[in-house]
């Protein structure tokens, strides 16, 4: 359930709960390491996106049980870093 707080704007979650993060890379097997990587056996749901029209980029759908703020952002940031990994969404 998300609530939004309007005195800051910013949307509220009560934990535990699905996410889900959008992750662009050049290749599809780097992006599936580098999910592997950062999440390694935890279980998700990994989809495809889109491809880019010119074939250059390949993004993916992560979902992805949360069990708190430290935790969503800990893989966000993570996959960000990643080498492999252009965007993070």
């Amino acid at each position: 359930m998300e609530i939004i707080n309007d005195s800051e704007k910013k949307v509220l979650l009560e934990y535990p709960c699905n996410w889900c993060y959008k992750v662009v890379a050049t290749e599809e097997k780097a992006l599936r390491q580098a999910i592997t990587d950062v999440i390694d056996e935890r279980e998700h749901t990994l989809e495809h996106s889109k491809k880019s029209k010119n074939g250059k980029y390949v993004s993916m759908n992560l979902d992805i049980l949360v069990h708190n703020e430290d935790d969503r952002t800990f893989i966000f940031d993570a996959l960000k870093k990643h080498q492999a990994v252009k965007m993070v969404l």
